[in-house]
């Protein structure tokens, strides 16, 4: 009974290969080498070595939206990076208005969210929604730098719409719990006119409590998202409810799971600053300014913000 009962599965996985009937595997997507390898470069702040690889994931698999999901992310972490600036001691991406560039990031965005809802037509899947509202998140996040507000509020609830029917399939799915995550953080840290206006505009409401949930939940949960949930959770936790420990606790770990982005090491820097924690501060600094790798991406503004930060430290 024993040896029957164990080679039942085993027969199960036999018929199963044999038709080609899909495995459902609960949790995050596995990734190919290719995002995985690509990711591991774009955490270490190189997006355009990640991009490369990126774009070989598109040419192996065009009809996938992954390769543009990530070639899209590698994006916005350079226009991210080059609009980085100092104002009122906190170190954040600045508003801007539209560049040349911005079309070929939305381009990238659309194509994620039209191929998905392609395989989504085929077979419905937590992971197609998941790509699917990854692609809509980051044209809201362009949107918001540019100030574009009902363009982010518009194209933010949709994305949350994709997340919410991600985790209805698979509850496991922590990727998703970012999208949420920051949705439900930044909905709640607006004010209380544009609050009023949001409901009648039938834009849902959220919690930032069940927001920071959220996206501890994905920091933690080990998938694709897990490295950008912490430093939004690290930033917004200083930006908004100044919780300066708290934010240092929150993305220490990235800086020693990544040490040469510049990025992580300059945002702790300016956590440990505001907590006038100066050796620790200039120490975070000194490695971001005394970066030996000139071919990352945007080297020189992370740089020459960390130079502006250490002169206030002296």
């Amino acid at each position: 009974m024993i040896f029957a009962s164990a080679a039942r599965p085993i027969l199960l996985v036999a018929i199963i290969a044999v038709l080609g009937a899909p495995a459902v595997i609960a949790g995050n997507p596995v990734l190919p080498p290719e995002a995985q390898q690509g990711l591991e470069k774009l955490n270490s702040g190189d997006p355009d070595g990640a991009i490369t690889l990126f774009r070989a994931l598109q040419a192996s698999a065009p009809d996938q939206p992954l390769g543009y999901l990530l070639e899209g992310e590698a994006l916005w972490w350079k226009n991210y990076c080059a609009s980085l600036e100092v104002k009122w001691g906190m170190v954040d991406a600045a508003k801007r208005g539209k560049q040349p560039g911005d079309d070929e990031y939305l381009a990238l965005a659309e194509k994620t969210i039209r191929l998905a809802a392609a395989q989504s037509a085929k077979h419905d899947t937590a992971e197609m929604h998941l790509y699917t509202g990854l692609g809509l998140a980051l044209e809201a996040r362009l949107y918001s730098m540019r100030s574009e507000n009902r363009a982010t509020a518009r194209v933010g609830v949709r994305a949350r719409e994709e997340f919410l029917r991600a985790k209805q399939l698979d509850p496991q799915m922590t990727d998703a719990d970012t999208g949420l995550g920051l949705y439900n953080y930044y909905i709640d840290t607006l004010s209380g006119i544009v609050k009023l206006l949001r409901f009648f505009m039938g834009v849902p409401g959220g919690s930032k409590q069940e927001g920071i949930r959220q996206l501890e939940s994905a920091m933690n949960g080990g998938g694709m998202t897990a490295a950008e949930a912490r430093f939004y959770l690290a930033k917004n936790l200083r930006t908004y409810d100044q919780q300066y420990e708290r934010a240092a606790v929150t993305i220490e770990p990235l800086t020693r799971q990544y040490p040469r982005n510049g990025i992580f090491n300059l945002f702790l820097g300016n956590f440990n600053l505001e907590l006038n924690r100066r050796e620790k501060a200039v120490a975070s600094l000194r490695a971001v300014v005394d970066q030996a790798c000139c071919e990352i991406s945007c080297g020189a503004r992370v740089r020459a913000v960390a130079n502006s930060l250490l002169a206030t430290a002296k």
